[in-house]
């Protein structure tokens, strides 16, 4: 039987109705996220909680690099900047290296913010310039 869970059904609802370019946003979000989490467990010497919070922003960028539509020039940048990602977090990981950490951070928080300004730029195109500009 299952459990009817009104916060699960909304959170479900939620990204649902995410564009995917919204969905690319969560993604970064939720690899910042557990970054900032294995940096304070690499703090506090938690090494278990170190390892899952990185294995978690690992498997964003994995997705984040099967999901990347490789048919357009920049997406091959893209790739290869993924892969420096995905290493620095496994450095980071099995070193306990937190250069490592802050590198990858550093390249996923650009990736964000670009991708900020796209949905931006993105929405604007799309919906025009806003409510007041009626002729």
């Amino acid at each position: 039987m299952a459990v009817n869970n009104p916060y699960a059904k909304y959170k479900q609802n939620t990204v649902e109705t995410k564009s995917p370019g919204e969905l690319t946003l969560m993604l970064y979000d939720g690899c910042l996220k557990f970054i900032k989490r294995a940096e304070k467990a690499i703090d506090e010497k938690k090494i278990e909680d170190k390892n899952t919070n990185l294995i978690k922003a690992q498997n964003i960028i994995r997705e984040l690099m099967v999901t990347l539509k490789t048919d357009v020039a920049v997406a091959n940048n893209m790739m290869q900047m993924y892969d420096f990602i995905l290493s620095r977090l496994i450095d980071a990981n099995t070193n306990n290296d937190k250069k490592a950490l802050a590198e990858a951070e550093q390249f996923v928080v650009e990736f964000r913010d670009t991708w900020k300004e796209v949905i931006k730029v993105d929405r604007q195109r799309r919906h025009g310039a806003g409510v007041g500009s009626r002729s």
